[in-house]
C-alpha cells in the first residue's frame, strides 16, 4: 500500500510554520497534542535544534516516529559534516526505502542559516519559492496568514510573522493551540537565538 502525505491535513495534532525573512529564519509550533477528539497535552515542544544548534527542525505526525526521524537526520548531518542539503536528501531516500523507517508517519520542516526544507517519507525534499513552509492540520491557515502578512506588512520580523500566523491558525484549527514554541536562526551569524 502506497503511503501519501497531505501536508496540511494528514497530521491532525499540530501546526508548524517556518518563515525566512529579513536575514532570519523562525520556526514555530503549537503545544497541543490530541488523540482523536481529546486534548492530551497543551505544552508539547515540537521544535528541536540539531547539529551543534545550527539546524532547527519542527515536526508534525506521530511523536515517536518524528523523534526517530530527527535522530536519523542528526546521524546524517554528522556523517556529511553538516552538509544540510545532502543530509536531507539522504534522510529522505533512507526514510522512503528502509523497511523499518518507511512506515513512520511524520513530516519535518528543517532550516539552516541558508535554506529551508520540507522533508518527508515519500521522498520529498522541498525548498519553497517564497521562504515559507508549514505542515500539520493548521498548516494551510498558518501558511495563508504568513503569506498575507509578508505582503501587507513586510516590515515585520520573521518571529512576528510566525507568531501571528500560528495564533491565527489556533483560532481556526481544532488541533492547534496558542501555546507557541519558537526557535530562530540569524543568517548572518552562527550563534542560535531563542524567540
Amino acid at each position: 500500500m502506497k503511503k501519501t502525505h497531505i501536508y496540511g491535513g494528514k497530521h491532525r495534532a499540530t501546526t508548524i510554520i517556518m518563515v525566512r525573512h529579513k536575514g532570519k529564519v523562525a520556526v514555530a509550533g503549537d503545544g497541543q497534542v490530541s488523540i482523536g477528539a481529546t486534548i492530551m497535552k497543551h505544552s508539547a515542544k515540537k521544535i528541536r535544534r540539531l547539529y551543534q544548534d545550527k539546524i532547527i527542525c519542527g515536526f508534525a505526525g506521530a511523536t515517536a516516529d518524528a523523534l526517530t526521524i530527527l535522530e536519523r537526520f542528526e546521524d546524517h548531518l554528522s556523517q556529511y559534516s553538516g552538509n544540510f542539503t545532502r543530509a536531507a536528501v539522504e534522510l529522505s531516500k533512507k526514510w522512503r526505502t528502509d523497511r523499518g523507517l518507511r512506515h513512520l508517519e511524520a513530516v519535518l520542516l528543517a532550516a539552516d542559516k541558508d535554506k529551508s526544507l520540507l522533508i518527508s517519507g515519500v521522498g520529498d525534499v522541498i525548498e519553497p519559492d517564497d521562504n515559507i513552509l508549514s505542515t500539520g492540520s493548521g498548516g494551510p491557515y498558518a501558511l495563508a496568514a504568513a503569506r498575507a502578512l509578508l505582503i501587507a506588512a513586510p516590515q515585520l520580523e520573521a518571529t512576528e510573522i510566525c507568531r501571528t500566523s500560528l495564533e491565527i491558525a489556533s483560532k481556526i484549527c481544532l488541533y492547534t493551540n496558542d501555546n507557541i514554541v519558537m526557535e530562530v536562526l540569524d543568517a548572518a551569524k552562527e550563534a542560535p537565538q531563542e524567540g
